[in-house]
């Protein structure tokens, strides 16, 4: 059989909406937090499109950990400029995230009453889909990312730190210390080269990214003291929230309903309700954001009121993500940064296995009926290559028998 000509080189503005439709099908069927979202990065990213390395994606996935914010939308955000630049980035994040904040604003304009939707069978039947999403995830990141016994050590002993103290500053020291470990004790092991890849965005203006990120930080609360405005306000709160939480997901939530709920813009009942239907959509948890703006009065329109509030928690990891990223790529080529990061991946590995139990695994195994779920979604995604967006929708389909029967 003759080979295939060659492919020409394709143009920013193809790579730009490949990109988003890569991203928008996995925002339509990426359930389960954002220890599955990187399952399913992986999966979309590295084994079927191959964009990037093994070793790239997990750079990635370090550099996402370590930032404040929404670690899954950074690494989509930091694949996105890497294949196409500051619009791939865009693309990447808008892809992810629509399909969620779409369902959330319609569900504070129809179904806002609905209350809490925790006990819901199909809701049952997506956590444990998403046990097994992150079980597959672990399977195949430990192989590659902590390949010898020292690793595995870094990564078994990050577990058992975060099972025991949990919370998101743990996450932050377990991450550093297995930087520090792979500085100590990781120079002189084995390690493939990482090619050097453009990052997508020039050195300056990574930089005024990172001073326009501070700038805002600080600059926000103070203009909505002096300035009696409260969209101003709200933007202000909701950007602090994705400036100041890491680990993302659940995290955010206590500082979002403080924020929201003290001024009275939002009550507690609809911020109830809300985070129920948080759960039961796929994509990123901080679209919550866009059902709380949804239902302010502050805005008078739903989809107005939605968009901004998503808009401003968004804003600071994409400042962070373009910031960062340049200098990121220069130095991830050094041999103690290397060193460095063959920890931090260790690490990871351990904050993924930290992550299967509590609260994936706790959250979602109750019963012999869910455990079940778990078993067969994980069957169907490693052994019968099944796809997700088909695994997912069986899963929640025998969530939701197994609660009838």
């Amino acid at each position: 059989m003759d080979a295939a000509p060659p492919t020409p080189p394709q143009r920013l503005p193809g790579r730009v909406w490949e990109v988003f439709f890569a991203a928008a099908r996995l925002g339509l069927t990426s359930f389960g937090g954002p220890t599955a979202h990187l399952g399913y990065f992986r999966e979309e990213y590295v084994e079927r499109r191959r964009w990037l390395s093994e070793a790239a994606y997990a750079d990635l996935v370090a550099l996402g950990q370590m930032l404040p914010g929404p670690a899954s939308s950074q690494v989509g955000m930091a694949v996105g400029i890497h294949r196409a630049g500051l619009l791939g980035g865009l693309a990447a994040w808008f892809g992810f995230t629509a399909p969620s904040a779409i369902a959330l604003i319609l569900f504070a304009i129809g179904v806002g009453a609905a209350g809490d939707l925790g006990d819901a069978g199909w809701l049952r039947g997506l956590k444990s889909v998403a046990v097994a999403v992150v079980a597959l995830a672990l399977w195949g990141m430990a192989r590659n990312l902590a390949p010898d016994r020292l690793r595995q050590t870094i990564a078994l002993g990050g577990a058992l730190a975060l099972v025991f103290v949990g919370g998101a500053l743990a996450q932050f020291a377990v991450i550093a210390a297995g930087g520090l470990a792979g500085v100590l004790l990781l120079r002189g092991s084995a390690a493939e080269d990482v090619p050097r890849s453009e990052s997508g965005v020039p050195r300056a203006l990574g930089a005024v990214a990172l001073l326009l990120f501070a700038a805002l930080l600080v600059g926000l609360p103070l203009a909505a003291r002096a300035v009696d405005s409260e969209p101003l306000s709200v933007f202000s709160a909701f950007y602090r929230a994705g400036s100041l939480v890491f680990g993302g997901g659940h995290v955010v939530l206590p500082l979002l309903e403080a924020e929201v709920t003290s001024p009275g813009w939002v009550g507690l009942d609809e911020f109830v309700a809300g985070y129920g239907a948080a759960q039961a959509v796929p994509g990123p948890l901080f679209t919550f954001a866009a059902y709380l703006g949804a239902v302010m009065e502050t805005f008078g329109s739903a989809w107005t009121g939605g968009l901004f509030a998503l808009a401003a928690i968004f804003l600071p990891s994409f400042l962070l993500v373009a910031g960062v990223l340049p200098f990121w790529e220069a130095l991830r080529g050094h041999a103690y940064a290397r060193a460095a990061l063959r920890g931090v991946n260790a690490s990871v590995v351990g904050l993924l296995l930290a992550a299967l139990y509590d609260p994936v695994w706790t959250s979602a195994v109750k019963a012999p009926g869910d455990f079940a779920v778990v078993v067969g979604a994980f069957g169907l995604l490693a052994f019968w290559r099944a796809p997700p967006w088909l695994v997912v929708p069986l899963a929640a389909g025998a969530g939701a028998a197994i609660a009838a029967l």
